[in-house]
């Protein structure tokens, strides 16, 4: 990209991967403006000299003003980074509707939302990179996390349509498909889950537990994550999917194996049998 100093937003930066990519950022001397839904979580990122703000993603009125807050000091941003994500788990017959319909508000419109807000500007100067966090929970679906390997799916889509719709515009779109990365992904969750009791699945909780906490099992470091995605969303000619820490390659393969195979291990794997 351009050797001008690069405005970048992240969402999601409260805490984990999001908080990572702000320091990453910060320290490689782009501006960053890290954001999270409860502006008291940003003080350490604030003392750091980063930028931060009040965005709650599934609000309208946070992304307009943030974004509006954003192009007024510096025209347009240069990279935008949706990061924010919530894990909605546990078995799709038992889980309330509004759970799902809060993991597609977040994990799925905000990201949309959030594009369309910044690409008026991006689009009058021909230039910018959106970078959309994905899941490997994307490529591979397994049992007691339907919502949220949904959620990571059609975010998955939607990136491919936006990476060829908005070429001729001169926008670059990427997709990472993080592995297993160390973050409080899993103890929320755990919280989320553990909310709930379960009537139909009372007999699988230990497997409905053993899926909350997958991500965090062997999980690369935040801070290596963070470091390995700014080399690549800051390299000269980015590639258009990212796959960064433990399992980001193996799990794609074991989507790929026969289904009544995948099935085997993946019922044996969190205890349905």
């Amino acid at each position: 990209m351009s050797t001008e100093r690069q405005v970048v937003l992240i969402t999601g930066c409260s805490s984990g991967i999001g908080r990572a990519l702000a320091l990453a950022f910060h320290e490689h001397g782009c501006l960053v403006y890290a954001s999270a839904r409860k502006p008291e979580t940003l003080s350490e990122l604030c003392a750091r000299g980063i930028r931060t703000l009040k965005l709650d993603v599934t609000r309208g009125e946070d992304i307009a003003a943030a974004v509006a807050l954003i192009q007024t000091q510096h025209q347009a941003i240069d990279i935008l980074i949706n990061n924010a994500g919530i894990p909605v788990m546990g078995p799709v017959a038992e889980l309330p509707l509004d759970e799902l319909r809060q993991q597609w508000e977040t994990n799925l419109t905000a990201p949309m939302a959030l594009i369309q807000a910044a690409l008026p500007a991006m689009i009058a100067r021909r230039r910018g990179r959106i970078v959309n966090i994905g899941s490997v929970s994307g490529i591979l679906t397994t049992p007691f996390a339907g919502p949220y390997c949904a959620s990571k799916a059609a975010l998955h889509a939607m990136n491919e349509a936006l990476r060829m719709e908005l070429k001729p515009f001169g926008i670059e779109v990427l997709l990472v498909q993080p592995g297993a990365i160390e973050s409080g992904f899993g103890a929320s969750a755990h919280t989320q889950t553990g909310g709930h009791a379960w009537r139909l699945y009372a007999a699988y909780a230990q497997g409905i537990a053993k899926r909350a906490g997958a991500s965090q099992e062997h999980a690369t470091p935040t801070t290596v994550f963070a470091q390995q995605l700014l080399r690549a969303v800051l390299a000269p000619h980015p590639q258009a999917t990212i796959r960064i820490g433990a399992g980001s390659r193996l799990l794609p393969l074991l989507a790929r194996l026969p289904q009544a195979l995948r099935d085997a291990i993946l019922l044996r794997r969190f205890g349905l049998r």
